[in-house]
């Protein structure tokens, strides 16, 4: 398996596949999607490719991000080839869940495992003001939908927003009572574009924890090749609530994920001052040359990021690689 100097093994791949996005976020794409390479995307065999490679390398778990990944045309076929690779045992996805209550039996008959639904109000006004789309009631009913469809693994994420919902636990936790999904809250995080929002915005998931705990809430040991999220749960909700704390200390010393960009740049660390191009390696069916270029690169691995630091690294926006 792959790992670094400081013995991390990575197994997780976090794969966009597009910078394009249909949603106007406050906090990542203000202005809309100015997406210039799309042409330029991973080719569906280039993506078969290095996933291969990277399954050779260890990796068990991949998550389709974006960008909005529902953009491509191909996702389903995608989904498939990621699912047939030898050692996958996991195909998660992230949307902002515009085409979910459409399209989930395709993704789930393609071979999807995991899905996690971008939504950071349910209250439809601020959900509308916060995303530029007016589709809560279409999207929760997508989330309903997953469900009745059996799949198990339904995630919901929510960016921490001071003045949007920075006051809304309780409606969260109403919100899990009597759903078998896990709730995250996401820290704000600051980007080479949104430095003033960054600031009025930002809000310390160490709150939330204070409040979860103060109600009975436990936090539970994290899973193997799961995400970087504290999991708490509490015996009369169905489903738990998650945070996800950039800001707060240790938060790298167990990261276990590694990212490649739509257009095949491998970033060591989502906030990264350099990428490393690895597309001439998708040009054919050669896991053992892709391992080796992966071993190698993670020699320069850097223990953490320096967010506290507010150094954002090259990240313009986090349209650029999912997250």
């Amino acid at each position: 398996m792959l790992q670094d100097p400081f013995e991390r093994r990575f197994s997780y791949l976090r794969l966009s596949l597009t910078e394009s996005c249909n949603f106007r976020c406050n906090y990542c794409l203000p202005n809309g999607s100015a997406c210039d390479n799309k042409a330029a995307e991973l080719t569906l065999p280039e993506i078969k490719h290095l996933v291969h490679g990277f399954a050779h390398a260890g990796t068990t778990k991949v998550r389709l991000t974006g960008g909005e990944p529902t953009l491509r045309r191909d996702l389903c076929d995608i989904i498939s080839t990621v699912r047939q690779t030898s050692g996958i045992r996991e195909v998660a996805l992230t949307t902002n869940g515009y085409r979910l209550n459409k399209d989930i039996q395709h993704w789930l008959d393609a071979g999807l495992t995991a899905l996690n639904v971008s939504i950071d109000s349910l209250d439809a006004d601020t959900f509308h003001l916060v995303t530029g789309q007016d589709r809560l009631a279409d999207i929760l009913a997508g989330v309903d939908r997953a469900l009745a469809l059996g799949l198990r693994k339904v995630k919901i994420n929510t960016v921490l927003l001071r003045q949007y919902n920075g006051q809304s636990l309780g409606t969260f936790l109403q919100f899990v009572r009597d759903k078998p999904i896990s709730l995250r809250f996401i820290e704000l995080m600051q980007t080479g574009d949104n430095g003033c929002f960054f600031k009025a915005q930002h809000l310390s998931g160490s709150s939330i924890i204070q409040q979860l705990t103060a109600a009975g809430w436990q936090l539970i040991p994290r899973q193997h090749n799961a995400g970087p999220a504290l999991e708490y749960t509490h015996p009369d909700y169905l489903g738990s609530i998650g945070l996800i704390m950039p800001y707060s200390a240790h938060f790298c010393d167990d990261c276990n994920r590694l990212r490649v960009s739509s257009t095949g740049q491998l970033f060591l660390c989502l906030f990264a001052e350099q990428h490393q191009n690895l597309r001439h390696l998708l040009a054919e069916d050669n896991p053992a040359a892709l391992t080796a270029f992966l071993q190698a690169q993670l020699q320069y691995k850097p223990f953490s990021h320096q967010l506290a630091n507010a150094n954002t690294g090259q990240t313009r926006q986090l349209a650029m690689i999912g997250g």
